[in-house]
């Protein structure tokens, strides 16, 4: 199994978990050494991309009260109401760029959000190294997500004929999703309660 979110933050170790003192004064000490040895200063500590009309008022926001509030971890998550057809904003590919790990959480209508897929691109784009990333697959199978098959080939099929002269973005797109869907992550259908996918994260 994958580091949890907090281990990869923190650094720790996989079979340990220290309290939070305990981690928050570790990195304390790692401040102090010579700027040549000290880590990257990121403004986020995990960046959240989820379709809001499927996980906002349920899951992600269960994850990101867990996050934010029980572990103190620095979390950007995008809460907007999207028009159809809306572009990403310069300041959230921004925040991508400032945020040290990503969580995706695939879920049925995450690919009919060109939002969505766009921040997917950036984020594959800014964390090549994928140890960066956790993908969780919500209520979704991750051969549909890989392959683009059930609700994402119906997405498709409509990002084809919307983006009939942008194809080069709608191949980028599906291949964010094959490079993600092949990340080590997690599947909600392995757990019988949320919360205990949102422990394992």
């Amino acid at each position: 199994m994958r580091p949890s979110i907090l281990r990869l933050v923190f650094g720790w170790p996989d079979f340990e978990e220290p309290s939070f003192p305990m981690a928050l004064s570790t990195q304390r000490a790692s401040a102090s050494l010579s700027a040549e040895s000290a880590p990257p200063q990121w403004k986020h500590d995990v960046f959240q991309s989820f379709r809001g009309a499927d996980t906002r008022r349920g899951f992600m926001s269960h994850l990101d009260h867990e996050l934010r509030y029980r572990q103190t971890i620095k979390t950007f998550k995008d809460d907007r109401d999207l028009e159809i057809g809306a572009t990403i904003s310069p300041e959230l590919l921004t925040a991508i760029e400032e945020s040290h790990l990503a969580i995706i959480v695939l879920s049925p209508n995450y690919a009919s959000s060109p939002w969505c897929l766009d921040e997917l691109s950036k984020i594959l784009e800014c964390m090549e190294d994928t140890n960066r990333i956790l993908p969780i697959f919500y209520d979704v199978d991750p051969s549909d997500v890989r392959y683009q098959k059930g609700g994402f080939a119906e997405a498709f099929t409509k990002h084809e004929e919307r983006f009939s002269e942008e194809a080069e973005k709608v191949k980028r797109w599906r291949a964010a999703l094959r490079k993600v869907a092949n990340i080590s992550g997690l599947d909600s259908k392995n757990y019988k309660w949320e919360a205990e996918l949102i422990k394992d994260t």
